[in-house]
């Protein structure tokens, strides 16, 4: 996903100023797909000068005023090529399980209280996701659109059980260690 294709989402369900653009971001799309305030500023006039939205005619002069924008036609239908577009998925990177790997060569030491640290993170991640779930999808909202989003958070709710499982039996491994895991010294194949 790209920041314009996000920007360009969040404007058709809701033409907004920049300012309710981050806001947004910060309470939706932002658990997916973050931004700052000056990326999305920045972005806004990149579209805006490819023609692919437009700022709002306002009433009042434009001086101090929140610019508030929508999509275009031509946004429109971008939208919808990479929408329709086949993308490949995205190998994982992740720091943790780096670290994991190098500890078994270099040892442990302080790694087990990140990943306490990492669990709880993920748990209170979590709870939010439930929290917004009982809110936003009570039983009986069930349009096509609210499915699709809903279908999103059941991505970030299955993804933080899988973190939170995993991270119970790294934790679980942790317990079961010796002291001197990568005390060794590198065997030659591993030299």
């Amino acid at each position: 996903m790209s920041l314009p294709h996000a920007i360009l989402t969040a404007l058709l369900e809701k033409p907004s100023s920049g300012l309710e653009l981050t806001r947004r971001f910060d309470r939706s799309i932002g658990y997916f797909w973050s931004a700052t305030h000056q990326q999305i500023y920045r972005e806004l006039g990149r579209l805006e000068g490819e023609g692919l939205i437009r700022a709002l005619p306002c009433d009042q002069p434009a001086r101090g005023q929140k610019k508030a924008y929508e999509v275009l036609p031509a946004g429109r239908a971008e939208l919808a090529r990479w929408t329709a577009a086949a993308q490949d998925p995205k190998p994982h990177r992740d720091a943790l399980l780096l670290r994991l790997r190098a500890a078994a060569v270099v040892g442990t030491v302080g790694l087990e209280a990140d990943l306490r640290r990492h669990l709880e993170l993920h748990e209170r991640q979590l709870a939010e996701y439930r929290e917004i779930e009982q809110r936003d999808f009570p039983p009986g909202k069930d349009g096509p659109e609210d499915r699709l989003r809903h279908l999103v958070l059941r991505a970030g709710i299955d993804l933080e059980t899988f973190w939170t499982q995993w991270l119970g039996h790294a934790l679980a491994e942790f317990a079961h260690l010796p002291d001197t895991v990568g005390t060794r010294p590198p065997g030659p194949r591993e030299a």
